[in-house]
């Protein structure tokens, strides 16, 4: 019972701090320059709800813009 409940706390706290700011991270790359007003309201909710560990994955991460492509 006791390993039960400890395997389920820890997988529980890796979907809250690794799977669930990854797939947020992944979404908002997708998204953010698309996005209508309530759905990046909606997104600063969910940032604010996974800053913890969108906190843990920000070194790993880079969400900087592409170099545009010109046509000469």
């Amino acid at each position: 019972m006791l390993l039960i409940t400890l395997l389920l706390y820890a997988a529980l706290a890796g979907a809250y701090l690794l799977v669930l700011p990854a797939a947020l991270y992944a979404y908002m790359n997708a998204r953010w320059y698309v996005a209508s007003s309530f759905e990046r309201g909606f997104m600063y909710f969910l940032v604010f709800f996974f800053f913890p560990g969108l906190i843990l994955l920000a070194p790993f991460i880079n969400l900087r813009p592409q170099p545009r492509k010109i046509a000469s």
